[in-house]
């Protein structure tokens, strides 16, 4: 008598999915830490690569750059869901950036809390960056109710289009606030003299409204810490999620 043969199924193992540092030759710790110093600190990649040096680290400036480049989206991306709403008062202003030898524009917005919502790097000041940018800071919040700005003929067409029903406010002073928090954004790029590509300038300006906002207390990440040990924290642990 035949005896029938069972076939066994072969299961494969679920794995789990590899990490963002999967693949570097160094350890996630430190390529967490250049990139958190880099977007903290008025330093320049040739400065990180000093400081990791005096710790052991060898490391060339050109590869913190490309951790620069290659983490930092990751880690806003994964901070996003922990951040707050923006308030319903919103403060935009441009202000200028060195590139290139060459000024641009640099839009920026923040709410009556202090949180940067949003900045945007153009090489023109007109309708149709204006545009752009509420687009995309409308994308990422609900309508304000108030938007502070200068008198700039393309603010009063763009909020006719995109927030009818907000209230424009063009009084002077009125925007002492988010012309205040340029000062933060200056500090953090005056020890680089300018900067040298558009590419250079989007990913130092929105790495820093992303720092700006994690020490402001504006994620639910590193908040249980106080504020100078809120940033290490948050990095950390957002380390773990990418």
């Amino acid at each position: 008598m035949l005896k029938l043969m069972r076939r066994s199924r072969r299961v494969r193992p679920i794995l789990p999915s590899p990490s963002a540092f999967t693949g570097f030759r160094f350890p996630r710790e430190v390529i967490v830490l250049a990139v958190r110093w880099y977007l903290r600190y008025g330093l320049s990649y040739r400065h990180v690569e000093e400081l990791l040096a005096e710790r052991g680290v060898r490391v060339d400036h050109v590869t913190v750059f490309r951790w620069v480049q290659r983490f930092r989206p990751l880690l806003i991306d994964a901070a996003q869901p922990c951040q707050h709403s923006p308030g319903d008062r919103w403060f935009v202003d441009e202000t200028y950036v060195k590139v290139a030898g060459r000024w641009v524009y640099l839009y920026r917005a923040i709410d009556q809390f202090g949180q940067v919502i949003d900045v945007l790097v153009s090489e023109k000041r007109d309708l149709a960056a204006t545009r752009q940018f509420f687009t995309r800071a409308l994308e990422r919040s609900s309508s304000p109710v108030e938007v502070t700005t200068d008198r700039a003929a393309a603010y009063p067409r763009v909020l006719d289009e995109l927030v009818p029903t907000a209230c424009h406010i063009t009084e002077q002073y009125a925007k002492n606030a988010i012309e205040s928090d340029h000062g933060q954004l200056k500090s953090r790029l005056r020890p680089m003299r300018g900067l040298k590509q558009l590419r250079c300038a989007r990913v130092i300006t929105t790495g820093h409204a992303f720092i700006q906002n994690i020490r402001r207390g504006h994620y639910e990440v590193g908040t249980e810490n106080e504020v100078n040990l809120r940033l290490l924290a948050a990095f950390n642990e957002l380390a773990l999620a990418i």
